[in-house]
């Protein structure tokens, strides 16, 4: 069913392979072929004299991820429906790793539609060619595979992947990415006694397939059906055939929560104890302490909870936040040597009327940088001023939604993105975006114009210092992400954005983070450095909105076109539309 073989994939990469393998854990089972043909591959690149940054060590550990993805049955909310599974396994293997890190994961797509798995939430340094976006990328197609080869580069924290083809995302292939510190680095809470991985999200009873079809009539997907923890809807009484977690008396433990959802912000928290936040899309923060904690579609943070109750069973809760009948799910955290059923009184969910937004955005103020402690690199994390470098362009980012020739399209400034033949990264490189896109269509200040369906490419200036501005006319909260960077989260507030607004900015210690939810009738300021060179995709976290067109590429060039800024086509890249068998252009030199 795979032409390609893996020999052929590694032995396309020999060169490449000694700078982007490193030592990683691995959850799934490894091909012990893989492993052999990677040592062969990095004692030859040793061999012909190739330097890498960071030491390789345990070569005959799990260093090679395969994944092979299929479907499979699942019921998530008790309805049988088609899901994505990786192994066999729903949510997907865990990938647990280290700061610089290399990891090599080989996708296998046994699907019966092109594929494409996301794990650019982890910046890939100077390596858009594997972010995962079909603005990036050649999907896998079916009966093919992909070998992702990336660095958690100075990289901490806790990570999503998934698909970003279809609605694929609404079917599974979801998991965690979680990046630990190394050793020389020191963290700034104790060694917890265990982690545990937390996926939430909401989930529709209908399949990927159907919700697709949805879409392309022009319609809209709807509300979803229910609430899932770790892909399990669990109510109150249910007989817990598994625990999400065990604890033991007096130990204190970190649980690594993320919402891999469509659309619902989720509240969680876990009865009877209070939740100490250490961590927040890969940066340290000021540890508050709080009793509930609200995550927004595609954000990741680390709780530390320590079991200091009666031993028994308690309740973690999830439920959809900003809705008009909130749903609600459970799972039992259980003590070792526990005595007792959890308590069927839950603790209660944040006011959901105007109250509940204040609430919630008053939650936002309180996440700090912890500009004490170090980072994945061994410098201060304060030491990056960000508020005292000026800002060189600002955008203004704003949802749109219309119908176009009868049918729903979401847009960014009266543009809606579609995805051309030809991956706008592949079109660019080969001197061809001129036959596959026009650049700057949107423009940084919305315009009260017809809605325009076309692919959605901004041109930015390499290292500008960015001022990005959210703003959110609608009564439903909106979330975004940016590939490829992480914001300084500086501001959120009612109303709209003026210029006179920047005196509301937190311009000391706001998070370092890569996405950002923007309230009903509210705006948000991000602000960032665009120093990591590529095609990035900024996108809606609502499926539905990214699918129908919620989305636009910065290209964000480097002119010295050097290896020190950008890493050349790897040699393996799939080439599909109108650069599908062209000769490659000359490689970028090294400095």
């Amino acid at each position: 069913m795979f032409p390609k073989l893996l020999q052929e994939e590694v032995g396309s990469n020999i060169l490449l392979l000694p700078h982007f393998l490193g030592v990683c854990r691995k959850d799934s089972k490894k091909q012990a072929v893989g492993s052999r043909m990677i040592f062969v591959a990095l004692l030859l690149g040793v061999s012909m004299g190739v330097m890498t940054e960071d030491p390789y060590l345990g070569i005959y550990s799990n260093i090679f991820f395969d994944w092979k993805v299929t479907y499979g049955t699942i019921a998530p909310l008790g309805v049988p429906q088609q899901g994505i599974l990786i192994n066999g396994e729903f949510p997907g293997p865990k990938i647990n790793c280290t700061s610089n890190n290399n990891i090599v994961v080989n996708v296998f797509n046994y699907l019966d539609e092109p594929l494409l798995l996301t794990l650019s939430r982890v910046q890939q340094r100077k390596n858009s060619w594997q972010d995962g976006t079909p603005g990036t990328m050649c999907p896998i197609l079916p009966g093919q595979n992909f070998t992702y080869h990336f660095q958690v580069k100075d990289q901490i924290g806790s990570y999503l992947y998934f698909p970003t083809t279809g609605l694929h995302r609404a079917a599974g292939g979801i998991g965690i990415l979680q990046v630990h510190s190394r050793d020389l680095i020191p963290v700034p809470f104790d060694r917890p006694a265990d982690e545990f991985a937390v996926i939430l999200g909401d989930w529709y009873k209908k399949g990927h397939k159907t919700l697709k079809r949805l879409l392309d009539s022009g319609r809209s997907i709807g509300k979803p059906d229910g609430i899932v923890i770790n892909e399990k809807s669990g109510k109150v009484g249910d007989l817990a055939a598994e625990p999400l977690a065990v604890m033991e008396q007096g130990k204190t433990y970190r649980y690594r929560v993320c919402n891999s959802g469509l659309k619902n912000s989720i509240n969680f928290r876990l009865q009877g104890h209070t939740m100490k936040l250490v961590e927040l899309e890969g940066s340290h923060t000021v540890q508050n302490v709080y009793e509930s904690t609200d995550l927004h579609v595609g954000q990741c943070l680390s709780v530390l909870v320590t079991a200091n109750q009666v031993p028994k069973d308690y309740y973690f809760v999830a439920s959809s936040r900003f809705a008009r009948r909130p749903d609600v799910a459970v799972a039992v955290v259980r003590y070792a040597n526990g005595n007792g059923p959890a308590s069927p009184v839950l603790p209660p969910t944040p006011t959901e009327n105007s109250a509940g937004i204040a609430w919630s955005m008053n939650q936002f103020r309180s996440f700090r940088w912890n500009l004490t402690a170090s980072a994945a690199r061994p410098n201060p994390q304060g030491s990056y001023h960000y508020g005292k470098i000026d800002v060189t362009r600002t955008i203004k980012v704003t949802n749109t939604r219309s119908l176009v020739k009868g049918k729903l399209r979401f847009g960014i400034n009266g543009v809606s993105h579609v995805d051309p033949e030809t991956p706008l990264k592949l079109a660019e490189y080969f001197g061809l975006a001129d036959k596959v896109f026009k650049y700057d269509l949107v423009k940084d200040e919305p315009a009260n114009e017809p809605a325009v369906v076309a692919p959605n490419v901004v041109n930015a200036v390499f290292r500008n210092f960015v001022e990005i501005i959210f703003e959110n006319h609608e009564k439903m909260i909106q979330t975004w992400h940016l590939d490829g960077y992480s914001f300084f989260a500086v501001a959120i507030e009612p109303g709209r954005w003026s210029p006179d607004k920047r005196k509301l900015y937190n311009l000391q210690d706001a998070v370092s983070r890569h996405t950002i939810h923007v309230y009903p009738n509210s705006w948000a300021a991000v602000m960032t450095t665009l120093d990591n060179a590529g095609m990035r995709n900024l996108r809606s976290e609502m499926w539905e909105r990214t699918y129908l067109g919620q989305q636009m590429y910065v290209s964000v060039l480097s002119p010295a076109k050097s290896l020190r800024d950008e890493y050349n086509i790897p040699e393996s890249q799939q080439l599909c539309g109108i650069v599908k068998g062209l000769p490659k252009p000359t490689p970028y030199a090294g400095t």
